[in-house]
């Protein structure tokens, strides 16, 4: 009487009890483990493929089931638990219209430009080359490249009326009424 190969399933099953209990010290309740259990095993059928029999598969299912916590450890930090509704209530968003109507003015601006200057903001500030890069893709100095940038920010600066940081983000009444809902 020769013995049965083992099977992929029989195998999956011997684990269990210890899965469950890896499961349970890394998420500290039963009813996550539990979940965190399943998963790994529907992970584990479905990439039964890629597992070699006559391997460690405690070590094998092991990893799948950390790996599965601590991807839905990194997903559950960006949700927000709001079950009663009052991190939502306090949600304010600045009016999304004055952000187009900047934008609009703003490609204005750069489009008044003389295309030198326009040419090389874009290609420092916008699309992020170093100077000495710009200065190549324009075939000019390096202090060329420079005194166009100069030039370019002070006239946009000009142009949209720019005197400091206070002139970026909403108008001051938006700032106030936002401002208000987060402090109550």
């Amino acid at each position: 009487m020769t013995a049965e190969p083992p099977s992929f399933k029989r195998e999956l099953l011997k684990t269990l009890p210890s899965l469950r209990a890896f499961a349970v010290s890394l998420s500290g309740r039963h009813d996550k483990a539990d979940d965190l259990v399943q998963d790994t095993m529907m992970k584990a059928w479905a990439k039964q493929d890629s597992f070699q029999m006559g391997t460690n598969i405690k070590a094998w299912l092991f990893t799948i089931l950390r790996n599965e916590f601590y991807s839905q450890m990194r997903k559950r930090g960006r949700e927000v638990q709001d079950t009663d509704g009052v991190f939502t209530e306090r949600l304010s968003v600045h009016p999304a219209q004055y952000g187009m109507m900047d934008l609009g003015d703003f490609k204005k601006a750069l489009d008044g430009l003389p295309s030198d200057q326009r040419e090389a903001i874009i290609l420092i500030g916008a699309s992020g080359f170093s100077y000495e890069e710009a200065a190549e893709i324009c075939h000019c100095a390096v202090g060329t490249m420079k005194s166009r940038v100069s030039r370019a920010r002070t006239r946009l600066q000009q142009v949209l009326q720019v005197t400091g940081e206070s002139d970026y983000g909403p108008d001051a009444v938006s700032a106030q009424v936002t401002a208000s809902t987060h402090s109550t």
